[in-house]
């Protein structure tokens, strides 16, 4: 299977888009977590001329508070496919917070995937 790339085209309204390549014809499972939370509402449209896939994710309201708040985009085997992060409040120019809450999910992540591994196998 080839690789999945996903880029991001915009973050407009709320709405993070972006454009998923490599995945084929056949819809792929994606999943968005914040703070080990799935967000709902992802939704995938097919172009199949240019064989790619349009992706939107509906940030919610309710995620949107003062700090970092990071939010990771992967698929169904655990594979990280993009990452992104909302900042707000105080300035954090220069703040490795941010740094350090993408490492937190991520971390999150792989013992996720770590431990279902555990359990099928």
């Amino acid at each position: 299977m080839t690789k999945m790339t996903l880029t991001k085209t915009r973050l407009f309204a709320g709405v993070w888009e972006g454009e998923l390549t490599g995945a084929g014809a056949d819809q792929p499972d994606l999943q968005v977590t914040h703070l080990g939370e799935t967000i709902a509402g992802v939704t995938l449209t097919h172009d199949a001329d240019q064989d790619i896939w349009h992706v939107s994710i509906p940030i919610p309201a309710r995620l949107i508070s003062d700090g970092v708040q990071t939010f990771i985009i992967g698929d169904a085997q655990g594979n990280v496919l993009d990452s992104f992060m909302l900042l707000s409040g105080e300035a954090l120019a220069e703040d490795i917070r941010a740094e350090v809450a993408l490492l937190r999910n991520e971390l999150d992540m792989l013992k996720q995937s770590f431990r279902r591994h555990c359990n099928e196998g």
